[in-house]
């Protein structure tokens, strides 16, 4: 997992409340066995005008060019502003993986459905809970600066403004060790191989029988 400690970055604004997962990542892209290839698909039904399906060439597609993602201000941007109960409905993993791999790294909204603010952690991105006035403030500000940037420091917990201003945010320390040390399920587990390799050397030691196979019998 891709380590997260200070990122500089345009911010994105999807002012929209209640943004479902479904929306975040339609379901019929999620019938594919990879981890990978989603970000072309992030919004689908909001940022093209055809119907999207797995494996289509996205060059091919029609762009809707209302839809905020697409407008040439927000390109690039690597952080997403979005309104409270952000990623709400189903439990899909793939959200966000389509997030990531769409080039964001933290969102900012005042609440998210709790399945959805897990699984961000577990996938490197950074879900910042602030208060709805200061998001309202935030998103004041996306709209009258094009080139809006914020510069998130997650060892400090603090958010800073282009003119400096600092606004605090929690998280957890756990989560914000990994996130910190790139760890997820899979790194902290090996973290720690050194001791599962010795308990498996005294287990063996102790109970040799375990390290011989049972085979049933016809």
């Amino acid at each position: 997992m891709q380590k997260f400690s200070t990122l500089k970055g345009l911010v994105a604004p999807m002012d929209r409340e209640n943004v479902d997962t479904d929306a975040i990542i339609p379901k019929q892209f999620l019938k594919s066995i990879k981890k990978t290839g989603f970000g072309p698909n992030l919004f689908d039904e909001w940022r093209y005008l055809d119907e999207g399906f797995p494996g289509q060439d996205p060059n091919s597609r029609k762009i809707n060019p209302d839809f905020v993602l697409n407008q040439a201000r927000f390109k690039g941007a690597s952080i997403l502003l979005a309104r409270k109960n952000f990623g709400c409905g189903s439990s899909r993993e793939h959200a966000p993986w389509a997030i990531d791999q769409f080039g964001f790294r933290a969102i900012l909204a005042p609440s998210y459905a709790d399945i959805f603010f897990n699984n961000c952690f577990k996938n490197g991105l950074l879900p910042i809970v602030l208060p709805e006035s200061t998001i309202d403030q935030l998103f004041n500000e996306v709209a009258g600066f094009v080139g809006y940037q914020l510069t998130i420091d997650l060892e400090r917990q603090v958010i800073l403004r282009p003119q400096g201003e600092e606004i605090a945010f929690q998280v957890e320390a756990f989560r914000k060790h990994c996130l910190i040390n790139g760890l997820d399920d899979i790194g902290l587990t090996l973290h720690h191989a050194q001791k599962i390799r010795d308990f498996e050397s005294h287990r063996l030691a102790t109970k040799p029988w375990l390290a011989h196979s049972v085979t049933s019998q016809a």
